[in-house]
């Protein structure tokens, strides 16, 4: 075994660049690792550079007629079509070539991990989830994490469990193995009804042969850190040690934010925090420790997406940062200029206390109720009590 884990990184992710005003903006990324670097947590760190991922690992997710439009777009004189050129997904230079980036980074750290040299890999880049095999969706052209599974089954992977703690549903990962025993994907996001994509319900189970490898928990707006965690704790670590994955892989998005302009879940960094630690312990008891961790979704560029996932790097590298160091003055320094009207924060924490309390299955708030429903759908699928707290 060699390094504890690897971070994939390189400038050139941020080439995957939808406009100049676009939400997903690739700052965040540049912040991130700016800050990161900062409070020492890549000291020492050898930063593994990506590779495009090539035609053969992205055809095992979609289709050759929506690659070939991906590279013509950017030069084409007519509406392409799949999905591209839309207010979500518009046409930049150099599309194909961004994306598959992206996506070849995500399996290039799943790699390090088949292949031993680590345990654990981040590409905070990544987590692209909601392309479909198709068409784009979602500030999406390639599922990074679609490939970078579909690519480790290809290696003789027998079971991998996709976990989405994204705002937004986990959809095209979903829908790429709906019908697939060998991927058990949970997604925990805002509830369909009152936010896009509009897909994860509870009832949204899987094919035949794969029912109950598609778990959705759908959260009302405003849950906050105690909710989402009890409901986390809840679902996923009985699912896992039933499945019990050779590999986890995790959508990190930071969008669940109270901050978020996109979404209305109100958790804090200090959840976020404890959710990625949650995230490794369930690695190392289901998983032999093979976590393969991606970014995802988060729009509060400069407050938010930064201390969020430098706390996602700590983790990963077993270098958890104390909530109350201070943002580095330097950081501070270089961002103020970039945003003179937003107050950027003094420290890595929100002053949130993430604590919770275990689901006891009698309460009846909105939480609890979106907790059974999702325990009641899927669990007896899995022979667990969906009304036994200790399943």
């Amino acid at each position: 075994m060699g390094a504890r884990a690897v971070v994939v990184w390189d400038g050139s992710f941020l080439e995957y660049k939808l406009s100049e005003d676009h939400p997903l903006n690739p700052i965040r990324l540049d912040l991130t690792i700016r800050l990161a670097r900062e409070l020492g947590v890549l000291d020492g760190v050898d930063l593994l550079p990506p590779r495009p991922a090539e035609d053969e690992e992205l055809e095992r997710v979609h289709e050759p007629g929506y690659l070939a439009a991906v590279r013509a777009a950017p030069a084409a004189d007519w509406d392409v079509g799949h999905g591209l050129g839309t207010p979500d997904n518009p046409v930049f230079d150099r599309m194909h070539e961004a994306s598959a980036l992206v996506a070849g980074g995500s399996v290039a750290a799943a790699e390090q991990i088949l292949n031993g040299s680590t345990h654990r890999a981040v590409n905070i880049a990544g987590g692209l989830h909601h392309a479909m095999a198709d068409h784009a969706a979602g500030f999406c052209v390639y599922n990074d994490c679609a490939v970078a599974i579909a690519w480790m089954l290809a290696q003789g992977v027998e079971r991998i469990a996709y976990v989405d703690v994204d705002v937004h549903h986990g959809d095209g990962v979903q829908a790429a193995f709906y019908a697939d025993p060998r991927v058990l994907t949970l997604s925990l996001h805002q509830n369909p009804l009152t936010l896009w994509p509009g897909t994860g319900y509870p009832e949204e189970l899987g094919l035949d042969g794969a029912e109950g490898c598609a778990v959705n928990l759908a959260l009302p707006p405003g849950t906050n850190d105690e909710e989402w965690l009890r409901a986390f704790h809840a679902v996923v670590p009985s699912l896992l040690a039933r499945f019990r994955p050779q590999v986890l892989v995790t959508q990190c998005g930071a969008d669940t934010h109270r901050e978020d302009p996109l979404a209305e879940l109100s958790l804090s960094v200090d959840g976020h925090r404890t959710i990625y630690r949650a995230l490794r312990d369930l690695a190392e008891e289901h998983a032999q420790g093979r976590w393969l961790a991606l970014g995802g979704g988060g729009y509060s560029l400069f407050r938010v997406v930064p201390r969020s996932w430098t706390h996602l790097l700590a983790t990963v590298l077993d270098r958890d940062l104390d909530p109350n160091t201070p943002v580095p003055a330097g950081w501070v320094a270089r961002t103020a200029p970039i945003v003179p009207h937003v107050p950027l924060p003094a420290s890595m924490t929100d002053g949130c206390d993430p604590g919770w309390v275990r689901w006891e299955g009698a309460a009846d708030t909105p939480v609890d109720r979106a907790i059974r429903q999702t325990r009641r759908a899927v669990f007896p699928l899995h022979g667990l009590d969906p009304d036994d707290p200790r399943d």
